[in-house]
């Protein structure tokens, strides 16, 4: 199901996300939004996604970032037929040495 464009409190979300100004600022926030555990979740989504958009197959997938086989078919669902969410970020990321 889509999320809603209207939900008060997800544009309060990413409206807070989007004042964020550096790497230690996210950290800072994450870290008091999150669990260790959903941020490992949430960052292992994009890094398979990231695998996903560089053709790796899923046996690499798997030894590399510890995510499950239904993980990884989520991810690519949401590559194959979301929003080009990560297309996006994986745009501007491009040229980042960092990433």
């Amino acid at each position: 199901m889509p999320l809603k464009r209207d939900d008060k409190n997800l544009e309060f979300l990413f409206n807070a996300i989007l004042q964020l100004e550096d790497i230690d600022e996210c950290y800072d926030f994450f870290e008091d939004l999150c669990t260790v555990q959903e941020l490992r979740s949430l960052s292992q989504r994009i890094v398979v996604a990231k695998m996903l958009s560089e053709k790796s197959v899923y046996t690499d997938i798997v030894s590399q970032t510890g995510a499950s086989t239904a993980t990884i078919s989520r991810v690519n669902r949401s590559l194959q037929y979301g929003c080009d969410g990560y297309d996006k970020i994986f745009e501007r990321l491009k040229g980042n040495e960092d990433v």
